[in-house]
């Protein structure tokens, strides 16, 4: 069976960007995906420390979450530049100079992702303390999105963590 997949070669380096709207519709189905992931690690530590509630080893638990996602995400990344929803959607992680990017540049653009949507909530948090009015907590839903903010100001709009561990997202289906 043939493979739809665009080789890793240092051609990869002229292919365009891939668009802003796909790396949205693609983000949304990978928080489908993660809610599988959080639910399988978070049993698995439940079952592991005897847990009884959420706020049982509440920062113990979010260091493990933190590394099961980044987990999924390293695993996909290095085997095939994809995740399943960035396969949907044609879309692949490269390095700069078009090749698999090495395991530093994947723990740095994972670790920087999560930079611009943890300050957006803060931002969302510290509004909702400074107005007194509870219903503004319910923006932190917007929280992530903060990462497209850069997008619209960088060049081929790239994430500012991809930026910053020098790879890219590119288009690998036939139209861009």
């Amino acid at each position: 069976m043939k493979s739809s997949s665009v080789p890793m070669s240092p051609s990869l380096s002229n292919v365009p960007a891939a668009p802003r709207a796909r790396r949205f519709a693609s983000m949304m189905y990978e928080g489908v995906l993660l809610f599988a992931v959080v639910f399988l690690a978070d049993y698995l530590f439940d079952t592991l420390t005897q847990s009884k509630h959420a706020l049982m080893l509440r920062h113990t638990r979010q260091i493990w979450l933190f590394i099961a996602i980044g987990l999924y995400f390293i695993a996909c990344w290095i085997r095939s530049g994809q995740t399943l929803p960035m396969k949907a959607w044609n879309i692949r992680l490269i390095g700069k100079d078009g090749k698999q990017p090495r395991m530093p540049q994947l723990l740095l653009r994972y670790t920087l992702m999560w930079v611009l949507p943890l300050c957006g909530a803060l931002l969302v948090w510290g509004l909702s303390l400074l107005t007194h009015w509870p219903s503004t907590l319910m923006f932190i839903v917007l929280a992530p999105f903060t990462i497209f903010i850069p997008t619209w100001f960088t060049p081929e709009q790239q994430f500012l963590h991809d930026l910053l561990s020098r790879t890219r997202l590119v288009n690998t289906g036939k139209n861009p």
